[in-house]
């Protein structure tokens, strides 16, 4: 699978560990930055990989920030985008398997790295359920 991952600076290191996470898989990944530990804009990093997934060059997206928050919200803003901000494995999968969500975001400052790893994993091995919540889903652009 081909994956994109980004974020800012607070999620730098975290992102590092999990390309290696990712590629260990056997999963092609596409970063798109940053680079270091030095401050720099989200929305920068967020919209290139937001239009990655929404153009199907890359199948899910991975962010990672502070928050998770600005990530999410400026991901969200991409109307073929479904961006979920988790904290535990369970709303990775489930975010995934209800929602359909293209795009995981990650609170580097509020989980540890073995915890985001693990939702990462789940993310990317959980399938949409379709079904009952493929309606939902169809609702949700506007």
């Amino acid at each position: 699978m081909k994956i994109a991952i980004g974020g800012d600076h607070a999620g730098y290191e975290y992102k590092k560990e999990i390309i290696s996470l990712l590629q260990s898989e056997g999963h092609q990944v596409e970063d798109f930055g940053p680079n270091s530990t030095d401050s720099v804009d989200y929305p920068d990093h967020v919209h290139p990989l937001a239009n990655s997934v929404e153009q199907a060059d890359c199948e899910l997206g991975i962010l990672i920030c502070g928050s998770g928050n600005g990530v999410a919200m400026t991901a969200n803003k991409h109307q073929g985008i479904r961006a979920a901000l988790c904290w535990t494995e369970d709303l990775a999968e489930l975010a995934r398997q209800h929602n359909d969500a293209n795009v995981i975001a990650i609170p580097a400052r509020f989980v540890s790295l073995d915890i985001a790893k693990t939702m990462v994993s789940a993310f990317v091995s959980t399938d949409f359920e379709g079904g009952r919540h493929q309606n939902r889903v169809d609702k949700i652009s506007c």
